[in-house]
């Protein structure tokens, strides 16, 4: 219960500067706010302690999936949908790609239950609560939007685009330098035979 507060209340936190950022841009609208997540203490009851937030009326959809594998059209069509995508893309440039809010859900702008993927050594003291492979896949996956283009956000697919064509390129020249290599001594092997019968 404490985790849950703890996480969601920190990408509660990411949220704000993200909007703070986007409300600047002419043109970007509304931002999606996580709503804040309050732990009680209830000596009296069995379970001692309880969460509480703000109850979220009308369709629940869940913009982002845990494991980012799940295409939700619900979320890759709508505005809300977009602009949490674009918010995971700024989280993940913000911090270098070390955290991701992931999970993302609710109803319109107003999201709660989210989680947080931090790589294994945690990021500035926080470890999240989901796993790490989540921003290997969001980095995978993630299709940029008219609203990472707004916030000036640098496309994840080229990075990869240009990795795929290092490794390809290198392995090309491989096997042309690995045959040179072969050829070489055979060469020189046969320049030897050469010099002997002259002899």
């Amino acid at each position: 219960v404490t985790q849950e507060c703890y996480v969601q209340n920190t990408a509660r936190e990411y949220a704000k500067l993200y909007a703070a950022e986007a409300e600047m841009l002419e043109g970007f609208g509304e931002v999606p706010e996580i709503i804040p997540i309050f732990l009680i203490h209830r000596p009296a009851n069995n379970i001692p302690y309880a969460t509480v937030e703000e109850e979220l009326v009308g369709e629940f959809v869940k913009y982002s999936v845990r494991d980012g594998k799940e295409v939700n059209f619900l979320r890759r069509d709508s505005e809300a949908g977009k602009k949490c995508c674009t918010f995971q893309h700024w989280v993940y440039e913000k911090t270098s790609g070390n955290l991701l809010v992931t999970d993302m859900q609710g109803v319109g702008m107003k999201l709660t239950d989210v989680g947080i993927a931090t790589l294994a050594k945690g990021y500035k003291g926080f470890k999240g609560n989901c796993s790490f492979s989540f921003i290997e896949q969001f980095r995978a996956l993630h299709q940029c939007n008219e609203y990472c283009e707004m916030l000036g956000l640098k496309s994840l697919r080229t990075t990869h685009q240009k990795q795929r064509k290092a490794t390809s390129t290198k392995s090309k020249n491989l096997p042309n330098s690995s045959t040179v290599k072969k050829m070489l001594p055979k060469k020189a092997r046969e320049h030897r035979d050469f010099i002997s019968s002259e002899h």
